[in-house]
């Protein structure tokens, strides 16, 4: 059978590569790092998550939960691994991101049919099957020549990490420990504001400085990873319904619901680390330092890494791509990871998966798969390849991607765990049909 060539060892190239190998097939797996980092990476594993270290939510009753679900039925390295280096999260899916990472590169550098090549690929290979994951990070030189093969213009936009602080700095008389709704172990700090402690952050986060950023066009901003600053300018509220909404948080010390609530997520399975969820950021670090250590239980915040802000470069999906992630008019060069234009973690190594399983399909002369619709791999393929969109964007997976119930079912939590049930069947008869065999 034929070599394989894998682009980058991010999330989605290391799941092509293990579904390639683990079906026989020989993968070169191209990784730039260590050699030459990325704005935004620090080391030279593969896998290394970049932004949060959550997978988001657990449950079937959220979409993310029926992606990972269906990915580990599917033999996916990154779900194995992501569950083995698990640190609790309430009703999430985080992960010692250090560790995780260790793992999914001992698993991929050990393989006997994969062979990791330390050096940077400027352009796709005119020869053989490829399958470009190089992320939302691609180097200049091979983002040009994408743009050739593909003839469609990338677009470029922000992504946004949040920083991180040791637990040891954190005022534990000020913060407390819960999960929204008691969903789960009190897994997460919150600190909480009054309204006057939360007027007086907000007026100094809208007036502190930005970084200066270079290289990029129009400045767009995926919605998903927004600026924490950027979206206090869109009113004086509108924190207090997204990342720092109290709903749901009750300080056990008042028994009241406060204003506003900063929660910190737990960033190793130590806990010695936190991350301010939802506090991607572009503000200066000196800055960063001043207005986040105006929430209260942060004053003495230790930050081990500040919010940083990189490029995210993805195709026009719907007119480039196939539902199998294959180019049009191209059937052996696959794009898998945020360049299709599939937003988080999970549905980035989702979209690996696929292609790494339709490449090997190609070349054992099968058609390749199509997931059923009600599958939420087989939703966003889809999406993907139809949307009707005229500013594609990139999206995460959602229920509203898949078919509707043919029932009505009011209790949302209800409806969605009987999506994934349908999900699950339907993934369950295609595996048999296909000859897939479940994990």
């Amino acid at each position: 059978m034929s070599r394989v060539t894998v682009i980058g060892g991010g999330l989605a190239g290391s799941e092509a590569a293990w579904q390639l190998a683990e079906h026989g097939v020989d993968v070169d797996l191209y990784e730039m790092r260590p050699r030459q980092l990325t704005p935004a990476h620090h080391t030279g594993l593969l896998a290394e998550l970049v932004c949060s270290n959550s997978l988001r939510a657990a449950g079937l009753e959220n979409a993310v939960g029926l992606l990972k679900e269906e990915m580990r039925r599917l033999n996916s390295l990154i779900m194995s691994c992501a569950d083995k280096h698990a640190v609790p999260a309430g009703g999430a899916l985080a992960v010692d991101r250090e560790k995780f990472a260790q793992a999914v590169t001992e698993s991929l550098s050990g393989h006997a049919h994969v062979h990791l090549r330390r050096e940077e690929v400027q352009g796709i290979p005119e020869q053989g099957l490829v399958i470009a994951a190089s992320g939302p990070l691609t180097s200049d030189a091979l983002a040009q020549d994408i743009l050739r093969v593909t003839g469609e213009e990338a677009l470029s936009f922000y992504d946004a990490a949040a920083p991180i602080v040791t637990l040891e700095s954190i005022d534990l008389n000020k913060a407390f420990w819960a999960s929204r709704y008691d969903k789960g172990e009190a897994d997460y700090l919150n600190c909480p504001l009054t309204k006057e402690e939360y007027e007086h952050f907000y007026r100094e986060l809208i007036a502190a400085e930005t970084a200066e950023v270079k290289g990029f066009e129009q400045g767009k901003v995926f919605e998903g990873c927004m600026p924490v600053e950027v979206m206090a300018k869109r009113g004086p509220e509108t924190l207090t319904f997204g990342p720092l909404k109290p709903v749901g948080l009750i300080d056990p010390r008042t028994g009241k619901r406060s204003h506003a609530v900063v929660q910190l997520r737990k960033e190793n399975l130590e806990g010695t680390l936190f991350n301010l969820v939802g506090f991607q950021t572009h503000l200066k670090w000196a800055e960063q330092a001043r207005v986040f250590r105006l929430i209260p239980g942060l004053e003495r915040a230790e930050f081990v890494r500040y919010g940083v802000m990189h490029r995210n470069t993805f195709l026009n999906a719907p007119k480039v791509l196939n539902a199998d992630f294959s180019l049009k008019g191209k059937p052996d060069l696959f794009f898998a990871g945020q360049m299709t234009g599939v937003e988080g973690y999970v549905e980035s190594a989702a979209s690996g998966l696929a292609a790494g399983l339709n490449a090997w399909r190609r070349l054992s002369g099968k058609e390749t798969l199509a997931f059923p619709p009600e599958t939420a791999l087989g939703g966003l393929a889809r999406h993907l390849e139809g949307s009707p969109s005229v500013d594609f964007q990139p999206m995460n997976v959602n229920f509203g991607l898949l078919p509707p119930l043919p029932e009505r079912i009011r209790n949302k939590r209800e409806k969605n765990l009987k999506i994934s049930e349908r999900a699950l069947r339907a993934l369950k008869d295609f595996m048999e049909q296909e000859g897939l065999q479940p994990c």
